[in-house]
């Protein structure tokens, strides 16, 4: 239900929490690699949303570059201009009292999230492209490191935004200018629309890496494989994409086949 969260050595700390009054019901103990819902309703109307302020780097997690798992993370100078589709996952009672990257206490009754590459802290408005529901979260921590993840909300952000009980959701993520909030935001979607998903199983500045990972891929049996180009920040990546898929179960299932190959897919993207 729930991306798999890794402790970071050093500098990049992992999560925490101390509930809001009021508004929390009783946690339970998780049991040894587990995370889970608490117990009990949350009402969430009652939890501020934040309000998008001008704030320092945090003297930690923001260390860069930092590896897990054998994959290496580049922190972004500046969160100006990062819009980004994909799944968000959201974490709950296992890492509720812990400390986040920044190392402050991870609070899963507050509206904040986890991210791979955002400075922190960066406010965000998280779209649910699914129901149409947005909010402002702030993000403190890092992760999630799950394949095919691009945000890990806390519970509370999660019920908000509808995606609680699935575990997952399709998401727009962009990053706000405290000084503009509004500035350059998304417009609410009215209704639910279907959205195509491709996974990226990789993205690269020379083109004719981008042919060998494609032509590596169709001798190993993947079928849907094309090239694409995007411009990243005024540089410009070749991108190796399989699908559409109908799912996000069904874009998990691609990413364990290419992990089976040893190929760790880089996100699942939505168009």
């Amino acid at each position: 239900m729930i991306g798999a969260r890794l402790v970071l050595v050093g500098a990049v700390a992992l999560l925490a929490a101390c509930g809001r009054d009021g508004v929390r019901p009783g946690v339970p103990p998780s049991g040894p690699g587990r995370d889970s819902a608490p117990v009990g309703d949350v009402d969430v109307s009652r939890i501020p949303e934040p309000v998008p302020r001008a704030e320092p780097r945090a003297q930690y997690g923001n260390h860069s570059p930092y590896t897990v798992l054998g994959r290496s993370y580049r922190v972004l100078d500046s969160a100006e201009g990062y819009r980004e589709r994909g799944v968000a996952s959201w974490y709950g009672t296992k890492f509720h009292g812990k400390l986040t990257s920044t190392r402050e206490p991870y609070d899963m009754y507050a509206f904040t999230a986890a991210h791979k590459t955002l400075p922190l802290p960066t406010y965000v408005r998280v779209t649910n492209l699914g129901n149409g529901e947005q909010l402002i979260v702030r993000v403190n921590d890092r992760g999630p490191f799950h394949d095919g993840r691009i945000i890990d909300l806390s519970y509370a952000a999660a019920i908000r935004l509808g995606i609680a009980a699935t575990g997952t959701g399709l998401v727009e993520v962009e990053a706000i200018d405290p000084e503009h909030p509004q500035a350059g935001a998304s417009p609410r979607p009215q209704t639910a629309t279907p959205h195509p998903l491709y996974v990226q199983a990789g993205s690269f500045a020379s083109r004719d890496n981008a042919v060998r990972l494609r032509d590596r891929l169709e001798a190993a049996g993947f079928d849907d494989l094309f090239l694409d180009r995007v411009l990243t920040r005024g540089e410009l990546f070749h991108r190796v994409r399989l699908g559409p898929v109908d799912s996000i179960d069904a874009a998990d299932a691609l990413i364990e086949r290419l992990a089976a190959i040893g190929i760790r897919a880089l996100s699942t993207q939505v168009e």
